[in-house]
């Protein structure tokens, strides 16, 4: 298990090659300070090369995913504004925090580990569109999801819009809860495709979706993270740069001890197949 301590984040290890990451400033509903948007880009870049991860679940602790953004921490930022008298400077300086928690949001997606978003009560905001960088995402039955930017004035601008569409497949939707700033609740994300399945509770989601990690920690390393590379890849190219680009892939790829292993495996019908860290 990596060693990294963190101030607003958990990581445990409840299954050999799955680590599961929690928000946790539940006394503060998990609302995202800058230490939480730091120490999360430094969670997945951690993991990111760590070999003993192979899936990340994602969670929270406490009563809900997140409250969003903590308007505390924003506020501290108009002090060092007001002193500024040239808008260019005042840009400058709004420019490096969008960015820093752009990047927060971006480490889910450049982690090449698969990441499984579990969420329970409300995911708002910053927390809404962090898991739209996850692989998969998964919520309890009491769970809404809500992008509450217009209501202070602002467009989302940490990943949202730009993901949201993609994963849901609807522009007209999300436009919708971006304009409306609208409460999603569980049965439209799953209609909607937002979620691929609704639990019951927090405890059987967490079960649940950790035995969906340890499944794909099972697989090969190198197929399982290719896999992720190539479709993150093809979501943002055409489809002939997307096969363009697994060819050049596979090339090497499959010239890996995985593929020979896995391959013997499957004619064999070996279970239990065990593959060398990656």
């Amino acid at each position: 298990m990596s060693q990294v301590s963190y101030e607003t984040l958990s990581v445990t290890v409840p299954k050999e090659f799955v680590y599961h990451v929690e928000l946790s400033r539940p006394d503060k509903i998990n609302a995202m300070n800058n230490t939480m948007w730091m120490e999360i880009k430094k969670c997945f870049e951690t993991l990111n090369t760590d070999e003993n991860c192979r899936a990340i679940v994602l969670s929270a602790a406490g009563k809900i995913f997140t409250c969003g953004l903590d308007f505390q921490q924003v506020m501290q930022v108009g002090p060092q504004l007001a002193q500024m008298s040239d808008i260019a400077r005042k840009a400058k300086i709004l420019y490096q925090f969008v960015t820093n928690y752009q990047n927060s949001v971006s480490s889910l997606e450049l982690c090449r580990k698969p990441v499984l978003a579990a969420v329970h009560s409300a995911c708002i905001g910053g927390g809404f569109n962090l898991i739209t960088a996850a692989d998969m995402r998964y919520c309890t039955k009491d769970a809404f999801f809500q992008l509450k930017e217009v209501d202070i004035g602002m467009a989302a601008d940490v990943g949202a819009l730009q993901r949201l569409p993609k994963v849901v497949g609807s522009d007209s939707l999300v436009r919708e809860l971006a304009y409306t700033a609208r409460k999603m609740p569980a049965s439209e994300a799953l209609s909607s495709g937002l979620v691929s399945k609704v639990f019951d509770d927090k405890d059987g989601m967490i079960e649940g979706v950790v035995g969906i990690a340890a499944e794909i920690a099972s697989k090969s390393p190198v197929a399982v993270q290719g896999t992720k590379f190539n479709l993150v890849y093809s979501r943002d190219h055409t489809v002939q740069e997307g096969l363009d680009h697994i060819a050049m892939w596979n090339q090497t790829m499959m010239q890996s001890e995985d593929f020979t292993t896995a391959t013997v495996a499957q004619a064999t019908k070996q279970k239990n197949v065990v593959f060398e860290k990656l």
